[in-house]
């Protein structure tokens, strides 16, 4: 986990790391090291590559390793073109190593079963069949992967029934993005583009749930300053992320209420048209309380006071907020975090923390809508989920409706 990253402009000298942590970020690295000597192993010594190839081979391996922790150095120096090749090279290196180590480890897999019926090559012959085959699998999913993370957001439209909901709110259209992640490789111009798509959809009410940044303030004003021309008639919400609390949660969410975004921590409102009400309530994240003082996620607090009777929408950062929010009429919570999972396979392990990974599930009595992300994190890509921007049109639940939680 990032600690909250000073002004690039600072003259002050850095923290010292606790031990703890300093042995963490050393364990890890010594483990990522031994997975790079896996793939070596694997993929130039047992085909028998032989030199120079087999040199340039490790050569490789080596470099791809050591731009990792210069990819994550490279998020303290001053903006520079060498910050992003740096960024740039470590981030995509970091992708191909996981679909590497992934296609290694699965092609290992079918091998010893293949070997188990005894028909299999052995040796040096089954080993080069695996490293051409891996490579031939790795090189077009990254490819595919990288223009899928590059690409425009699709926009995914969901109906969902509300209990309750008067005739004039009925057919609303509510547009949510998250997990938009302006950083290193995410400018102003694809926050832009964002904000150009969520306009043309007409939206009645914009949520905006986390992870709008990765970097401080001072860093990143002018790339999200875009998110000042969202448009919509019921209002523009923004909820916090755990990666705004890495940058300063209170800054980011100062400054976003400075472009003109309503900033739900811990708070609601009631939006009202043509005499019919929907209760709008927003969560700090679940890691808020932890790194800031006054944001811990509470729920019952941002439901507080709010009428009775009246349909209720929670923006939640994380699907597992819905467990704290069982009980509070919540109808629809709408939250990110997951990115769907961003890279296949790795959604296996997001399930781990989270009750759903995308779409919309019932977790806990809630109805909770997961959105797999408009950006990404770390590596510039995506392999199965597409960004997204959600549009949800709300309408009235036909009597006896099971969805409903009045």
């Amino acid at each position: 986990m990032e600690a909250s990253s000073p002004s690039p402009d600072a003259r002050v000298a850095p923290p010292r790391a606790p031990a703890g942590l300093l042995l963490m970020v050393l364990t890890m690295l010594g483990l990522v090291a031994g997975l790079h000597v896996y793939l070596g192993a694997r993929l130039i010594s047992a085909p028998g590559l032989p030199s120079p190839w087999a040199d340039l081979g490790w050569a490789v391996l080596g470099l791809g390793f050591l731009s990792i922790p210069a990819a994550m150095a490279s998020t303290r120096m001053r903006p520079s073109w060498r910050e992003q090749v740096l960024h740039w090279g470590g981030m995509l290196w970091l992708g191909a190593f996981g679909l590497l180590l992934t296609a290694t480890a699965v092609a290992d897999v079918a091998g010893w079963v293949w070997r188990l019926t005894g028909s299999a090559p052995g040796g040096m012959e089954w080993a080069r069949l695996e490293a051409l085959g891996v490579v031939g699998v790795v090189g077009p999913a990254l490819l595919l992967a990288f223009r899928t993370a590059r690409s425009p957001a699709r926009v995914e439209r969901v109906t969902v029934p509300v209990a309750g909901l008067g005739e004039g709110l009925s057919g609303m259209k509510v547009v949510q993005i998250s997990d938009i992640h302006i950083g290193p490789t995410l400018d102003r111009r694809f926050m832009r583009r964002v904000v150009e798509q969520v306009n043309a959809l007409k939206p009645d009410l914009v949520a905006v749930t986390g992870d709008l940044v990765d970097g401080n303030v001072a860093r990143l004003r002018d790339e999200v300053a875009p998110l000042a021309d969202l448009r919509a008639p019921l209002g523009v919400y923004f909820v916090t992320g755990n990666h705004e609390y890495y940058h300063g949660g209170a800054a980011w969410s100062a400054e976003v209420a400075r472009l003109g975004l309503t900033v739900l921590n811990n708070a609601h409102r009631v939006v009202e048209r043509a005499g019919a009400r929907l209760t709008v309530a927003g969560v700090t994240d679940l890691e808020g309380g932890r790194m800031e003082a006054g944001h811990a996620c509470r729920p019952d607090v941002a439901l507080a006071g709010a009428p009775e009777g009246v349909p209720r929408l929670l923006l939640a950062h994380q699907p597992r907020v819905a467990l704290r929010a069982g009980g509070l009429g919540v109808d629809l919570q709408l939250s990110g975090h997951t990115h769907g999972g961003q890279l296949f396979p790795f959604m296996a392990f997001v399930k781990l923390q989270q009750p759903v990974i995308q779409g919309l599930a019932t977790v806990a009595g809630v109805r909770v809508y997961t959105h797999r992300g408009t950006g990404y994190w770390g590596p510039p890509l995506r392999l199965g989920p597409a960004p997204e921007i959600a549009e949800l049109t709300l309408v009235r639940a036909a009597p006896g409706d099971s969805s409903s939680n009045h």
